[in-house]
């Protein structure tokens, strides 16, 4: 089962980057749509990241993440436009509620940022090996292998127990409980019990995962213990220099 965060091999400009170029653009983007209140900025950065998926052949799963981004945006969205009082009120709604101009305006920018900032992160997961982002964490930013070790083991696992996960709710539907309801309380009581034996699993796999670092000299590893180098070409520092103008168009719209 392939997951939401799992890596997409291919040939693109974008797979053939540096890893530290990717994640630069990634932060780069995410950052832009907060350095201005201009609504125009994230929703471009939205489009920039679609296209960018499309260029390297991850638009179907993009798509995906931003249709659920979506849904979960209209939730936040529904409940900041309500509760939002300051400005000239521009619908009365029953039960005393009424939407104002800068509450609307405010929870657009709030739910386009959270769509803009989300993207550009999980394109750059896709388009990058998770051993890659642990070398530039651990070469170019000097942070300590065990932390970065920490973040890329909970990377790799969260495809690992959404599949289990699957696996266990399957078994239960083919005893009989059965779990497509629209009844949200109801769903969560019938997931609940899952999560013991979902628990015991994942001890297993984690003192598992455990044993074979300590296995293959943990403990031993330095910043320089990395065998793969990634050198920067000129299309990294195109790149660069377009974060720059990404990074001064933000600003200026502000």
């Amino acid at each position: 089962m392939t997951g939401l965060l799992d890596y997409i091999g291919g040939n693109s400009l974008l797979h053939r980057l540096n890893p530290l170029t990717k994640l630069i653009l990634a932060f780069v983007l995410c950052a832009s749509g907060f350095l201005t209140m201009n609504h125009l900025m994230p929703a471009l950065v939205i489009v920039f990241t679609l296209c960018l998926s499309a260029l390297s052949g991850t638009f179907r799963r993009s798509s995906r993440i931003f249709l659920s981004l979506l849904k979960f945006s209209l939730i936040l969205f529904t409940v900041q436009v309500l509760f939002i009082r300051e400005g000239v009120i521009l619908l009365r709604l029953p039960g005393g509620f009424y939407i104002t101009g800068p509450g609307l305006s405010f929870s657009l920018l709030f739910v386009l940022r959270l769509i803009a900032a989300a993207g550009p992160l999980a394109l750059m997961l896709s388009v990058t090996k998770t051993s890659d982002i642990a070398g530039v964490l651990v070469r170019y930013l000097r942070i300590p292998y065990k932390y970065v070790f920490v973040l890329t083991t909970a990377m790799r696992f969260i495809p690992l127990f959404a599949e289990e996960m699957a696996g266990i709710m399957e078994a239960q539907t083919a005893r009989g409980v059965d779990f497509d309801t629209k009844n949200v309380f109801r769903k969560i009581r019938l997931i609940l019990p899952l999560c013991a034996p979902l628990l015991i699993s994942s001890v297993r796999k984690i003192e598992g995962g455990a044993i074979s670092a300590e296995l293959r000299g943990f403990k031993l590893r330095t910043r320089l213990s990395g065998s793969r180098r990634c050198p920067f070409r000129p299309a990294d520092a195109a790149v660069l220099v377009f974060c720059g103008g990404i990074l001064a168009a933000a600003v200026i719209m502000g």
